[in-house]
């Protein structure tokens, strides 16, 4: 269960089920610049079920990627979302996170896939 990079160097923000669907699927990442939300490494790591295992390697994959942390400009980005969107405040976080770092979110979530003003992709459309 490991993520490997392998092309053109543009940058990516994954989604928490991003990087789930990615580990469980032996998806090979193509080379890019891959950025995380602290929410995303958040949410991953305080599942309830999570083994010591797979925190550990959780951990080890998280590692391999820039960690965005919560800004101003992300929180006033994120702020400015939730009231104009109504999305959820995690799914608000990491949208804005997307915007303010210039990067294309790669997510599955089918709300997050139809915001018009977001560059937003499915994992199997990366290249």
């Amino acid at each position: 269960m490991t993520l490997e990079m392998s092309g053109k160097m543009d940058k990516y923000l994954l989604d928490t089920n991003t990087i789930i669907y990615a580990l469980n699927s032996g998806f090979r990442l193509p080379k890019h610049i891959y950025l995380i939300s602290i929410i995303n490494e958040i949410e991953l790591l305080s599942y309830h079920k999570l083994t010591n295992d797979e925190e550990y390697i959780l951990k080890k994959v998280l590692s391999n990627f820039a960690n965005i942390q919560l800004t101003h400009k992300i929180k006033s980005k994120t702020i400015e979302i939730r009231k104009k969107y109504n999305l959820k405040l995690p799914d608000s976080i990491v949208v804005a996170t997307a915007i303010v770092e210039k990067a294309t979110l790669i997510t599955s979530d089918k709300k997050l896939l139809n915001l018009d003003f977001l560059n937003v992709i499915e994992l199997n459309n990366l290249r």
